[in-house]
């Protein structure tokens, strides 16, 4: 890219590959002050090229999602804490919908100690973690098998899931607005997505905060049809006023400081939150 230094493109090299860069680590890797780095990071960002985010920055999105590898990469504690904590409120004997998404998968990894589940998936690396486990029942959605990333989309998988109503739905989003839009990047993706909204009784939202800085082109459903949502940080003040307006829990599932997203200034409200 025209006007980069030969240590900035290097640093947009890395952050392609694992999908986020932190200040420190560059620092030492290029052996330069983290003020440096953090100049070298605002310059990326106003090319658009990066997003800050806390101690660092992820790959800037707007059209196109990260690949499957690189999002592995990207608040992967976060993501693990954010999945021991949606899978400790789903309770054994009870049937559920997982979704694509990473996400979703450290979800599907915390259960399975859980028995007598029938989970119902569009997402392979979903089924492969799970069908081993005899306690629980695996139903693969039909369709096309997305190689990027093991999902099933299209109308196949989406009137599959159109069969069952089940306790728990448990969804991710590849971003989320501040007006509390869910959005993502491939419509058929969507359409299974909002057809798994449809067919459950309570919809679980499992997101980092990751993905409130960043955008997509489709919108999934607005948050206003989940009834929880589980992350890794306390929400801004926007989307913390719209989660209690609506009566939605917002559990976090690790001890961070709020999320550092421009709200003007304004007090969030007194949302149902719980720590995992």
């Amino acid at each position: 890219m025209a006007g980069l230094s030969h240590r900035q493109t290097e640093i947009l090299n890395i952050a392609r590959a694992f999908g986020r860069v932190m200040v420190e680590d560059l620092a030492k890797r290029f052996e330069v002050s983290a003020q440096t780095i953090r100049k070298d990071l605002n310059d990326l960002c106003d090319q658009r090229s990066l997003t800050r985010i806390h101690g660092g920055a992820i790959i800037a999105s707007g059209v196109e999602n990260l690949a499957y590898e690189a999002r592995r990469f990207v608040a992967a504690d976060e993501k693990k804490a954010i999945g021991a904590a949606a899978a400790a409120r789903i309770p054994n004997g009870c049937s559920l919908f997982i979704n694509i998404g990473t996400t979703t998968e450290e979800v599907a990894s915390a259960l399975t100690s859980h028995e007598d589940l029938l989970v119902i998936t569009n997402n392979l690396n979903v089924a492969m973690l799970l069908y081993r486990h005899p306690r629980i029942e695996v139903v693969v959605a039909g369709g096309t098998v997305r190689r990027a990333d093991g999902a099933v989309v299209g109308s196949t998988a989406t009137q599959l899931i159109g069969q069952f109503k089940v306790d728990y739905a448990i969804i991710g989003a590849s971003a989320i607005d501040e007006e509390g839009a869910l959005l993502d990047f491939d419509y058929r993706e969507v359409q299974v997505a909002q057809a798994i909204i449809a067919n459950a009784r309570n919809v679980m939202l499992v997101s980092d905060a990751t993905k409130l800085r960043r955008s997509a082109p489709v919108r999934i459903a607005h948050i206003s049809q989940i009834q929880t949502f589980i992350t890794d940080s306390p929400l801004p003040a926007g989307l913390a006023n719209i989660c209690h307006s609506r009566g939605i829990e917002v559990v976090v599932a690790m001890d961070k400081p709020p999320t550092d997203i421009d709200d003007n200034g304004a007090e969030p409200a007194p949302v149902t939150l719980r720590s995992a």
